[in-house]
């Protein structure tokens, strides 16, 4: 039996009738740069997130790079983050012009932790960019008292974190809601993904919204007349009228993910060499991705593809083992959670069309090796 680690073709045979017609329509219109349906998306984001504002981009990279450089950073600023995680959280700030501050993580929940991110702070801390990663949010009840007490800006690396909610002083919030800027990304394996790259910044900030807005079209909020130099970072109004018609399903779509997981982690129950994935109570989870932990992952791999099962190891290498980042003078050792969890992270297939018997040939191989 072949069990992908995502099927997006399964996705598209269930909803692509109600997605064609939109996208004929836009054919028919011929305005592919912004407009309308860039608009409305911006708009239904922000709603979703509990956020004021939404700003359509390029990339979900160019979401948190556009978020970044609209803090002016400088030279010599440093942006504290996790060494695990994707690349772009790191390169963006990298990109934005401050020097990337990395901390370890939470062993159970792999996002930073909050005391690791109050003892790297300095006099040259301009934000703190947590990443909710797999799709579960960080510690913000934490980790917002340390920024606003230092007065340095926290962007919420949301990318893989759509919808996911986190009680926060006994609320609960969203993610995207409660940081200066929030990134996301609508990456086609995104839990809500577009047909290419894709992304939007979040904000409840008036100032910050207008920023962005600027930056993303190069650096003016008039044609031909520029404050500032920005970049080319429109968000495709094709990619807007797919996330549109495909919004409607994400609530749907996340609580089959977290029914998919509940699965697997009561038929994983009692293995002693696989860790299913820990949710933090306070958190809601959108399992954007199911990564367990496993003492010989990399056997356990092997044996899984060999099945026909897909699998993914996110991440590899941690970001301050990336050669890039040698000049920073990290090296192996420093953050030894997140060292440990790259050479024992395995994501297996959670997607929402995922069927029983898939999920059966996915557990049965597991107890088989």
């Amino acid at each position: 039996m072949n069990v992908p680690l995502l099927d997006l073709r399964a996705q598209h045979r269930a909803i692509g009738d109600r997605i064609i017609p939109r996208v004929l329509a836009l054919a028919e219109s011929q305005q592919f740069i912004l407009g309308r349906a860039v608009e409305e998306l911006e708009v239904e984001i922000a709603r979703l997130s509990h956020a004021r504002f939404g700003v359509g981009v390029a990339s979900g990279t160019d979401a948190l790079l556009l978020s970044l450089k609209a803090l002016d950073l400088r030279p010599g600023d440093e942006v504290i983050t996790s060494p695990f995680t994707f690349f772009a959280s790191a390169g963006a700030i990298h990109n934005a012009g401050a020097r990337p501050v990395f901390v370890d993580i939470e062993s159970d929940t792999y996002t930073i932790a909050p005391a690791a991110v109050q003892a790297a702070m300095t006099p040259r801390t301009r934000a703190i960019v947590p990443i909710h990663l797999f799709g579960q949010m960080a510690a913000l009840e934490r980790l917002l008292p340390l920024a606003e007490a230092r007065g340095v800006a926290l962007v919420e690396d949301a990318c893989q974190a759509i919808g996911a909610e986190r009680l926060v002083a006994g609320k609960r919030r969203r993610a995207g809601e409660l940081g200066r800027a929030s990134a996301f990304s609508f990456f086609p394996t995104k839990n809500l993904g577009g047909w290419g790259d894709a992304g939007l910044v979040v904000t409840s900030d008036q100032r910050m919204a207008e920023r962005v807005r600027k930056l993303r079209t190069h650096g003016g909020a008039k044609m031909y007349h520029h404050d500032e130099v920005g970049t080319n970072s429109r968000l495709d109004a094709l990619q807007a009228t797919v996330l549109l018609a495909k919004l409607p399903h994400l609530a749907e779509w996340s609580a089959a993910r977290r029914a998919n997981a509940a699965w697997y982690a009561a038929a994983l129950s009692g293995l002693a060499a696989v860790r299913p994935p820990v949710t933090d109570p306070a958190n809601e989870h959108i399992f954007h991705q199911y990564v367990i932990e496993a003492e010989r992952r990399d056997a356990l791999q092997a044996h899984l593809e060999a099945k026909g099962i897909g699998t993914g190891i996110y991440y590899p290498v941690p970001l301050h083992l990336q050669p890039c980042f040698a000049h920073l003078g990290y090296r192996a050792g420093a953050f030894p959670v997140a060292e440990a969890a790259a050479g024992r992270v395995l994501a297996l297939p959670v997607y929402p069309e995922l069927s029983e018997a898939q999920k059966e040939h996915v557990v049965s191989a597991i107890r088989e090796f």
